[in-house]
């Protein structure tokens, strides 16, 4: 019985982890949108471009990749006798990774950053979270798919969309994780960015995973993130493979973090204010 009613608990706050984001997102939308703008102005004040760099600054990289892998190393791989640019290969698994870790780097210290508002004012702290959130899948959704238009055609639009959707989805719980841990322990921030860089590293991004070393194939087991770029990967380029582990990995570890996510930040809550 005692198992029984922990599963049905654990349930519960799994359905609350992914309900609850979204009423706060309908029920504060136009605060939501306000800090959205002002978020884009304090990056991007004071130059001429404005806003624009907000797009141009992924584009650019995307376009420095092409150029060097593309134009000036020629660099090709060979999958099931079908020749492939590796450019295509880069550019489609980068673009989700400057995505994922944008989010969670700025969701480390979005709590901070925007301390001013709710330190002495009542404020529905929730939304902060999903703030990076928002903005960064509206800004990748746009490149992303102007990119895979350019690589594999315009019938991949819809995958393109789809593929950058659920990757917001699956960041939910990470963000808010992140954000109290980023509050509470700041340490974390320090070590951070080295581990963000570990990742990209030990994730098939500029490699594909049959280059890895069999001694350190293991790392792909325990990597939910090499998984999703299997599935990207798949989807947009020729007689790339996945295997169904590719999505119960990430969708596990979602579906555990969700609700205690969602617990954690609201117990936490109270006591946001106090770590200012």
């Amino acid at each position: 019985m005692g198992i029984l009613k922990f599963f049905k608990r654990y349930l519960f706050v799994t359905y609350l982890g992914l309900i609850e984001p979204f009423r706060e997102i309908i029920a504060h939308r136009y605060l939501l949108l306000l800090l959205a703008k002002r978020d884009i102005y304090s990056r991007t004040s004071g130059t001429i471009l404005g806003s624009s760099w907000l797009l141009l600054q992924p584009a650019l990289q995307v376009v420095g990749f092409w150029f060097l892998l593309d134009i000036v190393l020629k660099v090709k791989f060979k999958i099931a006798d079908t020749e492939l640019a590796f450019a295509s290969y880069f550019v489609i698994g980068i673009l989700p990774w400057l995505f994922i870790s944008e989010i969670l780097m700025r969701s480390l210290s979005v709590l901070t950053e925007y301390g001013s508002l709710y330190q002495r004012s009542i404020f529905p702290i929730a939304i902060l979270p999903l703030l990076p959130l928002s903005l960064s899948t509206l800004l990748y959704l746009i490149i992303f798919i102007i990119t895979v238009i350019f690589v594999t055609g315009i019938n991949a639009i819809g995958w393109a969309i789809l593929t950058i959707i659920l990757i917001m989805f699956w960041l939910i719980p990470f963000c808010y994780l992140l954000s109290i841990i980023g509050l509470f322990l700041k340490d974390i921030a320090q070590f951070f960015p080295f581990l963000i860089t570990l990742v990209m590293y030990l994730t098939p991004i500029m490699y594909t995973p049959s280059l890895l070393p069999t001694s350190m194939s293991w790392v792909l087991m325990f990597n939910p993130i090499a998984d999703m770029m299997a599935l990207i990967h798949a989807a947009f380029l020729p007689n790339l493979t996945w295997e169904w582990i590719n999505v119960w990995r990430p969708l596990g570890i979602w579906l555990i973090l969700l609700g205690p996510a969602w617990v954690l930040f609201r117990r936490a809550e109270p006591h946001v204010r106090e770590m200012l």
